[in-house]
């Protein structure tokens, strides 16, 4: 080996040395820097040379690259988990917001309200004749109904509080696909192929890991070092492309419902993590489901207690009563049971085949007289066929009540039934098998479909002695009956009673809220132990790189020291010459 090729040898120490210096410099400067990931510095030996005598010699040593510290595979499961971990807050922060708005363990839900209404009636049953008590049970029914319409109220509230929050963070991941395009484009010009642009790719991860809080992605690395994002198997981010996320509304069932598209193919995206992913699995699942629930048992509740109230009687009776159901004109000659009569089919609980009797009262001489009135919705026609032609509608069902002595009956402007007594008589009801008059709303204590417009009947409000205690005055089949609701099963419910069918859906909420406060506790040990995992590969050991920035130096100054051996016998040799 020549002095000269010696000299090389401890330049290239020199350079490789004072590279790897800077490198652990680096290191140390950014210890405390946000999505830093480690820098080494990889030192290879040069390929030797084979002198004269077939030997070879080493020719020094070279930096063959500087790249990040990074486990690709680890950083892949940490963005995964902080997807799940976000869509799992989301769901406990939802649920708790929900189980506070039922506020059962406060003592003034609505399994309270719903409790004091059916004692109501139990002391009606008790004392049938008594005012008090009628007018204990219209303030009940007025706190029951305006305590359902608030819980729905407020439900819907989260709801668009849910799709206002999921509009900002949309915008906000779409800002975050922007920036990943702007770097794919700045990392393949300023790399080329060559070696790697460890600042920008470091600003990149810290991006995609912020994208992977608000939805779960996918990420592919290009041979070019771009990077492609994918929700599911739907690209949103291609080299340095940005397709883009948008929330557009569309109607279902009447409502507006927002949905995450994508902007230049307007696909549908249903993303199962990150915030965006929660809050669409949480406005869709259990937000509307709960308010499903509510319209469930306020349509239930109407229909069991009006269903009993409507064939009752009143003492006095009604001379002028209107039902709530507003029928459209169109489905006013259709019969009830026709899929073709919008106004029925919508109904929860719709009127069936059977009858109901009318009592018309001669208020000077108390003479009564009863008429049975026949709804038919058997779906048979006159010829033994399957049709409607022949079922109840309302226009028919309107003039066979008009045909009874003593009353006017008409449908209004509005599309309701009233029913008039003449002067001097009173009508009532007995025996409805049909449900008719508890759909059309006529005698019933309730007024209302569901959640949204449930409360107690008008003409009940201004006059609380029209509520129904029974058949015959002093008597308390209707008012035991509505009682009963509270512990007794009823069809409307499966067979489960009306204060048990609102517990199952507390419990469900008090369930499915203890299940995502455990969820989010493991899904947050998981992030920690994935953190700690990257930290000990990527982060920077203030310690460790004390020790490499020494061994660097000794490397250095040997390397130093050896140039100056190697001049000095280049003197010496020059100086025999």
């Amino acid at each position: 080996m020549s002095l000269t090729s010696s000299l090389l040898i401890g330049r290239s120490a020199l350079t490789a040395s004072q590279l790897a210096v800077q490198v652990t410099g680096d290191n140390l400067a950014n210890a405390a820097t946000p999505g830093y990931h480690r820098r080494v510095a990889n030192l290879a030996a040069v390929r030797g040379n084979i002198d004269s005598r077939g030997i070879y010699t080493g020719r020094g040593v070279q930096v063959q690259s500087v790249r990040r510290a990074i486990d690709e595979a680890l950083e892949g499961r940490l963005r995964a988990n902080s997807s799940s971990l976000e869509a799992t807050l989301v769901n406990e922060e939802v649920l708790t917001q929900i189980e506070s708005l039922t506020n059962e363990l406060g003592g003034q839900g609505v399994g309270n309200d719903l409790e004091a209404l059916f004692n109501a009636f139990s002391e009606l049953a008790n004392n049938p004749g008594a005012s008090e008590n009628r007018a204990l049970i219209v303030e009940q029914g007025v706190a029951v109904a305006g305590r359902l319409r608030r819980l729905r109220t407020d439900h819907i509230e989260l709801r668009g509080a849910l799709e206002s929050e999921l509009r900002q963070t949309v915008t906000r991941a779409n800002e975050l696909l922007n920036e990943i395009a702007t770097l794919n484009s700045e990392l393949v010009a300023s790399e080329q192929g060559r070696s790697e642009d460890a600042a920008l790719r470091d600003q990149r991860d810290v991006v995609l890991g912020e994208l992977a809080q608000l939805v779960d992605i996918n990420v592919v690395e290009q041979a070019s070092g771009s990077v492609d994002v994918h929700v599911g198997s739907q690209p949103i981010v291609l080299g340095d492309q940005n397709r883009g996320l948008e929330v557009r509304d569309r109607v279902v069932n009447g409502e507006s419902v927002a949905e995450v598209r994508i902007i230049t193919s307007d696909e549908r995206i249903t993303p199962t993590g990150g915030r965006i992913g929660g809050l669409l699995a949480q406005r869709d699942g259990v937000v509307q489901g709960t308010i499903d629930d509510i319209d469930e048992l306020t349509s239930g509740l109407i229909y069991e207690v009006n269903r009993i109230h409507s064939s009752g009687r009143s003492f006095p009776g009604l001379t002028d009563t209107i039902g709530y159901l507003r029928v459209a004109p169109a489905d006013q000659a259709v019969s009830f049971n026709d899929p073709a009569n919008t106004t029925f089919a919508g109904l929860a609980h719709g009127p069936t085949n059977g009858s109901f009797t009318v009592y018309v009262t001669d208020s000077s001489t108390g003479l009564v007289t009863q008429t049975e009135v026949f709804v038919d919705l058997d779906g048979v026609d006159n010829t033994g066929a399957a049709g409607f032609g022949d079922d109840t509608t309302l226009a028919s069902l309107t003039a066979d009540l008009g045909a009874i002595g003593s009353v006017n009956a008409t449908i209004t402007a509005a599309g309701e039934l009233r029913l008039i007594a003449d002067a001097g008589f009173e009508i009532g009801f007995a025996d409805d098998t049909s449900g008719a008059l508890a759909a059309l709303g006529i005698n019933t204590f309730f007024e209302g479909v569901d959640g949204r417009d449930i409360g107690v009947r008008g003409e009940i409000e201004k006059n609380p002695e029209l509520i129904v205690a029974g058949l015959e005055p002093g008597s308390n089949e209707a008012a035991l009956g509505i009682a009963e609701l509270r512990d007794q099963g009823v069809d409307a419910f499966g067979g489960v009673s009306v204060l048990e069918r609102w517990r199952q859906t507390t419990e469900s909420v008090a369930v499915k809220t203890r299940s995502a406060q455990t969820a989010t506790r493991a899904s947050q040990q998981v992030q920690r132990s994935l953190e700690a995992q990257s930290a000990a590969i990527s982060g920077v050991s203030v310690d460790e790189e004390s020790i490499n920035l020494l061994n660097f130096q000794r490397q250095y100054q040997a390397a130093a020291q050896f140039i100056s051996t190697v001049d000095q016998m280049t003197q010496i040799l020059l100086g025999l010459v």
